[in-house]
């Protein structure tokens, strides 16, 4: 079920059933905040509106004894709870995560602060890596940059798909798949193993923003078999609806040289505005950078584009061999027989 970020109703807010376990109520959180946090809208009021109802409900779902209260008694079970408990914001607020500082939760809803504090609780608050797999990592003190300006940061604004034998969009599988032969090298395919985030699924436009790992390319149909992640369920996807959690480099920024050299992991693409949004553990950070400030590292898997003298290469995918630092440019692997070395805005993971 899909985030209704209208209602009231704590499992609706984040598109979970009712029988929902920790780990897809964690997941679901995730997802929501990460996408409306409000240092990734900045200025955006809806934003930090839902960002506070996200997380006043998984702040209420996360913790047994007020998800109990609430399932029985709605609402007014959960302040109850909230009333009777111990520890977490003075006037009682509690969390299975701990407790955190700042003011009490109150009965019209969380705080702007309460919200910010909370979040960081649910990640750890120790530079841990909310984008990493596996559900570990904390975020700390997550902010986002935004500079514009040449060799500067830019703005961060906020298909097809088949379902993996049998089924329909992400359905879990009806028999169990035979093992599989490693795949063989090819320059112009996407690794197994790889990680990646759905995007620009049009039919099936909640899994957008989903994470998972790619288990196998079908020759067939052109498309990737990505394992979701926390669960068992497999989709056929097109090049055009993952992005990779490419690692890369940073490099050229004159308004904020510190974070020149920093490594960074590649989290989104914004096509409106030709950045990514990369997230720096080492500054804890997620920036928006065009992809001339970008170095996709060796063996990344990228797409040709913006190719004047050579038009007929462009969409064609290929492996960076290398980066050549004096003339900013890589050399890229489309097939045995064939090396080019093109400029570093000519190619993208997008």
């Amino acid at each position: 079920m899909a985030p209704n970020l209208k209602s009231d109703e704590y499992y609706a807010i984040l598109g979970c059933p009712r029988n929902a376990d920790e780990n897809a109520l964690k997941k679901a959180y995730r997802k929501l905040a990460v996408k409306w946090h409000p240092d990734k809208n900045p200025d955006n009021e809806e934003a930090k509106a839902n960002f506070q109802k996200i997380s006043e409900a998984y702040a209420v779902l996360s913790d047994p004894k007020k998800r109990q209260m609430y399932d029985q008694y709605g609402k007014e079970g959960a302040d109850m709870a909230e009333q009777g408990g111990a520890g977490g914001f003075p006037g009682g607020f509690h969390s299975s995560h701990g407790g955190f500082p700042g003011g009490g939760f109150s009965h019209g809803g969380m705080r702007p602060g309460e919200a910010e504090a909370f979040f960081a609780s649910v990640f750890g608050g120790a530079g841990g890596d909310p984008f990493g797999f596996g559900g570990g990592g904390g975020m700390g003190g997550f902010s986002n940059i935004s500079f514009g300006g040449p060799g500067g940061f830019g703005g961060m604004p906020g298909g097809g798909m088949h379902h993996h034998r049998g089924g329909f969009g992400g359905m879990p599988q009806q028999r169990q798949q035979q093992p599989r032969r490693p795949r063989a090298k090819t320059w112009n395919l996407v690794p197994d193993g790889t990680e990646v985030t759905i995007q620009n699924l049009v039919n099936k436009a909640s899994l957008n923003g989903d994470r998972g790992v790619i288990q196998d390319y079908n020759d067939s149909n052109g498309r990737y078999v990505v394992k979701l992640e926390d669960s068992e369920q497999t989709i056929s996807l097109k090049p055009a609806n993952i992005l990779q959690h490419a690692k890369c480099r940073i490099q050229g920024l004159e308004q904020s040289p510190e974070f020149n050299n920093a490594d960074g992991r590649i989290i989104g693409w914004s096509a409106q505005n030709e950045r990514y949004n990369v997230y720096i553990p080492s500054k804890n950070r997620v920036v928006s950078l065009r992809p001339t400030n970008v170095i996709l590292k060796d063996n990344t898997v990228a797409k040709v584009v913006g190719l004047v003298s050579k038009p007929e290469l462009n969409n064609k995918f290929g492996t960076i061999k290398a980066w050549n630092r004096d003339t900013n440019k890589y050399d890229v692997q489309l097939s045995m027989q064939q090396i080019i070395r093109v400029k570093v805005e000519n190619m993208c993971i997008c």
